[in-house]
């Protein structure tokens, strides 16, 4: 493939089983510097596999071109065992080979304080535990964010305060983004793209242009869809 000016992605004619059941079925999108897409779908839709495929994690017949030398960052839906470990929240950074500084500058970027640094992974609320996740991927000073489903186990406030966050890093850092998200009423708020995705590709659409219909196709039920106005 021939990359144009912008595109940080390109997708064509994508394939992914897992043992004798075919996952996603001929996806093709393009993604450009600073967009945000977003990937709606059911459980079970191959949103996840997606993103794993997308990162080289799982084997995918067709093609998959990102910019060269691209950096890129990914923030999984859980990693439970992490709490388990009995490191504190620099220790867990100097894994990646942070230095104090880049540390520091990170911290700036996610919202929190120095004084976490010495407290415990598993001491964390789930709002600090999802930013300590950011600033992880953060670390390697990526182009590219790849989120999945970054509100599970926050409740309602924490799910606003981290799509806001989001917004605010995008910015700072020049970001581009691919969110999965089960939250249609937070689409508004972040979304340039949406790929409707359920196995395969029902929708690739601005998000205004997300119809009942489509959501009900893609869903197989009523949905209700809350947009947000931008103040």
């Amino acid at each position: 493939m021939i990359f144009r000016q912008g595109i940080v992605l390109k997708v064509k004619n994508l394939n992914v089983d897992l043992g004798k059941e075919r996952i996603l079925e001929n996806l093709s999108f393009e993604v450009k510097e600073g967009e945000v897409l977003t990937i709606l779908g059911p459980n079970g839709a191959g949103k996840t596999v997606l993103l794993k495929t997308l990162l080289g994690i799982l084997p995918y017949k067709g093609k998959i071109e990102w910019m060269p030398k691209i950096r890129i960052g990914y923030v999984p839906q859980r990693l439970p065992f992490i709490k388990d470990i009995p490191l504190s929240v620099e220790e867990f950074f100097e894994l990646k080979n942070v230095s104090e500084k880049e540390i520091k500058d990170i911290l700036k970027s996610i919202g929190l304080e120095k004084d976490i640094l010495g407290k415990k992974i598993g001491d964390l609320s789930s709002g600090q535990f999802q930013r300590i996740l950011v600033g992880w991927a953060l670390a390697s000073n990526p182009r590219v964010l790849l989120f999945d489903e970054p509100m599970t186990g926050i409740d309602i406030g924490g799910q606003e305060s981290i799509y806001e966050f989001l917004a605010k890093l995008k910015k700072e850092r020049d970001l581009t983004i691919l969110l999965v998200t089960h939250d249609l009423s937070i689409v508004y708020k972040l979304a340039t793209d949406c790929l409707c995705l359920n196995k395969k590709m029902l929708c690739y659409s601005i998000p205004k242009d997300l119809t009942t219909e489509r959501l009900s196709q893609l869903y197989g039920g009523e949905i209700k869809f809350y947009q947000h106005n931008h103040e």
